[in-house]
């Protein structure tokens, strides 16, 4: 089977259905979840191709000044604003502000970042699995680029339903494939610095795990007390997302 599944769009990158990894007891459902980069650029072609796939839910995980400056373009879609505000690195555009970081001064402040994600952050994915847990449609998450503060997110849903954490980790990777990435970004920068900024790193997403270990003991514990996932609402989740 090929996965992940992309949804070719003309306005937008690294759009795919989170379905089809193995979970506990089966696999992920095609059709319930996509994650993706942002949607500002949005065709009528591409609107009309995620309403056929039902999608009417979208969280939002760009910061304020981001989503002004691209505001979401899917008319009858209600969009959720859950800002992960560009502290730390969390938004490209921050990272680069000087045009003088190296390329292991990019990936410092981007562990930073996933610890923040991780730890600083957690009540906007908490939000996040609120609305998915209500089972209203198809839900699209994305920030601007749909591979950190979004990969992220994935890796936490994939986590939640029990895939193993090599497969998710080959979701992760994905993004690297299939983001077409903004050359603006990287302009002017030196080419280790602009190949660490325009691509995901295992290490990064293993650094926000670590995190969650070290201050909850285990992740079971973290989803109970960050993300509101007890056993039960845990249970709901596989029960809706798993077949």
């Amino acid at each position: 089977m090929d996965v992940p599944r992309q949804v070719p769009l003309a306005g937008a990158s690294n759009v795919r259905d989170l379905g089809g990894w193995p979970a506990a007891g089966g696999r992920v459902r095609f059709g319930c979840v996509y994650r993706g980069a942002a949607l500002s650029g949005l065709t009528a072609a591409d609107a009309g191709a995620l309403a056929t796939l039902g999608v009417r839910t979208v969280c939002d995980l760009r910061g304020t000044a981001e989503r002004a400056t691209a505001p979401t373009r899917l008319d009858g879609a209600h969009v959720h604003s859950l800002p992960i505000e560009p502290s730390v690195g969390a938004s490209l555009r921050d990272i680069v502000a000087t045009r003088e970081a190296t390329g292991e001064d990019v990936l410092t402040l981007m562990h930073q970042a996933y610890t923040a994600y991780a730890l600083d952050w957690a009540h906007r994915y908490r939000a996040m699995f609120d609305i998915l847990l209500r089972n209203d449609g198809p839900l699209l998450f994305h920030c601007s680029a749909g591979k950190d503060r979004t990969g992220f997110g994935a890796a936490l849903i994939l986590t939640m339903l029990g895939t193993p954490r090599d497969v998710v980790m080959r979701d992760y990777l994905a993004s690297n494939r299939l983001w077409r990435g903004e050359a603006d970004i990287a302009t002017g920068l030196p080419p280790d610095t602009a190949a660490k900024l325009l691509l995901v790193h295992p290490e990064l997403l293993d650094t926000a795990f670590a995190a969650i270990d070290e201050a909850y003991g285990s992740f079971d514990r973290y989803a109970d007390l960050q993300l509101g996932l007890d056993a039960a609402r845990r249970a709901l989740l596989r029960e809706q997302l798993i077949e």
